[in-house]
């Protein structure tokens, strides 16, 4: 039997990550050893006894066997935070696709350096008479920065060291030279940063509905029990989700448990944290890409230590070293920005059920349009369904769906439809908001025609073409292209092109219409300082504008009571994005969109502007009945085999030359296509490779392919294998491949 090595990382306290060390594993061990456990190994040159973490095995030892330590054994008890966090990425990288390294480094950052946060204090030591006394000498010697030190430490005994060195003028200089001379002594002290900045005050809770109550009385008696379990709660835009949250935490918080909440944006934070704030006081925290590293380092020493316990953020939120958690919640679960789009490319849904299993934790995923896998798993019974059919206040408001082509027949040219303006119009009159969402994601790309609606679509795959340079269309599916048409072959109008519109447009346009309306505009642009989501949530809130106008983040779960109509400019542009996801994800941003009018006392009512008024992903977000479009949109990804019904595996190629990127993809599709026929039981199914939607960033030239199968472990199976392959036949430096299972977004 040949020898078994294992690589242990001894050391995770700081950038040591990249280097494991080698180790022998006891034929005792064989069997037993997994990536991701703690063991214990002899180190360093006295041979002490120090923990470890197996990343990796492989029979092939690297170094003199003669100098080959070997592995102690298995720890199994007293497993810690960093040991689960270790498992988990061990988890990640084999579900995923990534270095073990990566997955380290994603669920364990190294910890750089940080500067502690000190606070000083300059205290007097000599006597009262004996300060005046060298006073004295100082204004004799005219030193005047050195004297007004003196004066104040004559008359109290302590000073801030900011107060001295800024306010009072003097010197670091000066000060260390009194230090020196035992007049003073400089008092330090260390704290953790806190990073929350909230003017809370305690408000009334609110009651809650007898439904929401038996949600939580449910989730309660499953974890209790030792039964903790996965939960999505489908709720209507307005019923109440937050407030079962809130409850939720509050019942785990009582048990001595922690609590993660996870939002899908940024400028989301600033209103979930004061609705937690009101509640839980200096116990709430952040953590998020804004964050300073000192700060960020400082919350997870909070949370490791107990002095925290909930913490809110997006995606990276999740990795928060709680000792003890009790729930993980995952607002608007459905959103994208919850998958990473860097390796490895893990999905906070599905990473959080195993941080869940590790610490015993429930899972709460909620949602007003819950993604199709969410929404099928519960189906089938892996999640347990509640739902909230009613607004707490406010009613849905009535929806208008605005044909653009009519639009166009009768003379209308305008970005603004006919009943837009005049909604508009009659809102600025009685002094109530609107919001107008340009709903721009996947705007690059599609060719439609404004007369007919005709879209320009792929033969072979059912998706969109995509607008590239050179004047052709292209599939990024299968690799399909044809030439872009220049009159529409349906009608045969002019009138077919790309959208090129923005939102500095959209307020352009707005100002010329209605110069007297006071805008703000919420977008990648005006948000990229810190504090900018914060800055315009709380104008719009407080009423400085009558007008926002933005992209998808602001419809992404904000209340504004006053707002009673909603302007949805484009909705075809999600639509019609070459991505089989494109109906789901274009009825969850008009849903959503529509959902932030009426929640106040007064009624609302929502504009849907659309070249398609009769596609079922409008109709049904119109209709506000996420039933009826789920029915629908499965029947189709059942007939196509897409997710969730099926598996997908998107295998990305990035190349510095053109050539050899593409030779690259075709190999490898090549090598599934072969060891994977149709022999195999379920069969698996290979597609492409073709040039990514966009096909050069940066001189780095992208292809992908896509692999279909019924089962995600074969998925593993391919991806292990292709890998296997990359290490016995290194790449080289200007190739990389990167694996995205299930992904949310394509290439």
């Amino acid at each position: 039997m040949s020898e078994l090595y294992a690589d242990i990382i001894v050391d995770i306290s700081h950038e040591k990550l990249d280097k494991p060390f080698q180790y022998r594993v006891p034929d005792r061990l064989r069997d037993r050893l997994e990536t991701g456990m703690c063991v214990e190994v002899p180190f360093g040159n006295g041979n002490k006894t120090v923990r470890g973490y197996c990343i990796g095995m492989d029979s092939t030892c690297r170094f003199d066997p003669r100098r080959i330590k070997e592995i102690g054994g298995i720890v199994r008890e007293g497993v810690g935070i960093e040991d689960k966090m270790i498992a988990l990425a061990g988890w990640i990288r084999k579900n995923y696709g990534s270095t073990m390294i990566q997955a380290l480094k994603t669920v364990l950052p190294a910890r750089r350096s940080v500067k502690k946060l000190e606070h000083r204090m300059i205290q007097r030591v000599l006597g009262r008479e004996e300060l005046i006394s060298l006073m004295g000498e100082s204004m004799r010697k005219k030193q005047t920065a050195r004297e007004r030190l003196l004066r104040e430490l004559a008359e109290q005994e302590t000073i801030p060291y900011e107060w001295v060195t800024g306010k009072l003028g003097v010197s670091a200089q000066t000060v260390a030279g009194l230090e020196k001379a035992g007049v003073v002594r400089i008092l330090r002290t260390h704290s953790l940063r806190n990073p929350v900045r909230v003017q809370g005050s305690e408000e009334p809770g609110k009651s809650l509905s007898e439904a929401q109550l038996r949600i939580v009385r449910e989730v309660m008696e499953d974890f209790d029990r030792g039964n903790p379990d996965t939960y999505l709660l489908h709720g209507i835009t307005g019923s109440g989700k937050t407030l079962v949250y809130m409850e939720l935490v509050s019942e785990m918080v009582a048990r001595g448990r922690q609590a993660v909440v996870l939002i899908p944006e940024i400028a989301l934070t600033y209103q979930t944290l004061l609705r937690f704030y009101t509640k839980f006081g200096d116990r709430v925290s952040v953590m998020n890409s804004s964050l300073s590293p000192g700060e960020k380092y400082d919350q997870c020493e909070r949370a490791r230590n107990g002095e925290i316990d909930v913490i809110i953020g997006p995606r990276s939120a999740l990795f928060t070293p709680f000792p003890s958690l009790g729930i993980i919640i995952l607002d608007e679960e459905h959103e994208g920005s919850y998958k990473s789009e860097s390796t490895p490319k893990y999905h906070a849904r599905e990473t959080a059920l195993e941080i869940a299993r590790m610490h015993g934790a429930s899972v709460m995923l909620g949602s007003a349009t819950p993604s199709l896998e969410a929404y099928y798993r519960a189906e089938v019974g892996e999640y347990k369904l509640f739902v909230l059919k009613e607004r707490l206040t406010g009613s849905l408001p009535e929806v208008h769906v605005v044909d653009l082509r009519q639009e166009l027949k009768e003379g209308n040219h305008s970005i603004f439809s006919r009943k837009l303006q005049e909604l508009l119009r009659d809102r600025f009159s009685r002094k109530e908001q609107s919001i107008l969402f340009l709903n721009r994601r996947g705007y690059a790309g599609f060719v439609s025609c404004r007369s007919c609606g005709h879209v320009m679509k792929c033969p072979h795959c059912d998706v969109s073409l995509s607008e590239h340079g050179g004047g052709r269309l292209m599939c990024h599916y299968c690799g399909y292209s044809e030439p872009a048409p220049r009159i529409c072959p349906r009608c045969g109008s002019k009138y077919i092109s790309g959208f090129r519109a923005g939102t500095q447009q959209v307020e352009e346009k707005l100002g010329q219409m209605f110069p007297e309306m006071r805008v703000l505009r919420m977008d990648a642009d005006t948000t990229r300082n810190k504090g900018s989501y914060q800055k315009i949530l709380s104008a719009f809130s407080n009423g400085e504008a009558d007008v926002l106008i933005g992209t998808q983040m602001i419809v992404k779960g904000h209340d504004f009571p006053k707002v009673t109509l909603v302007g949805v400019l484009a909705a075809d542009l999600s639509l019609n994005v070459g991505d089989y996801r494109a109906g789901e994800r274009t009825f969850q941003l008009l849903t959503q969109a529509v959902g932030r009018a009426g929640r106040g006392e007064l009624p609302g009512e929502a504009v849907i502007q659309t070249y398609q008024p009769d596609h079922y992903a409008v109709m049904h977000a119109a209709s506000q009945n996420y039933e009826r479009f789920y029915g629908e949109e499965i029947i189709y990804r059942e007939m196509v085999g897409y997710p969730p019904v099926s598996n997908l595996l998107a295998v990305q190629v990035f190349a510095r030359s053109n050539e050899a990127g593409a030779a690259l993809a075709e190999n490898l599709a090549r090598t599934v296509r072969r060891d994977c026929g149709a022999a195999d039981a379920p069969p698996v199914q290979v597609m492409g490779p073709a040039p990514a939607s966009i096909g050069r960033i940066n001189d780095i030239f992208r292809f992908v392919f896509y692999v279909k199968s019924p089962k995600y472990g074969k998925l593993i199976q391919i991806k292990d294998m292709l890998e296997d392959g990359m290490r016995r036949q290194p790449l080289g430096e200007d190739l990389t491949v990167q694996f995205d299972f299930n992904p949310v977004h394509i290439m």
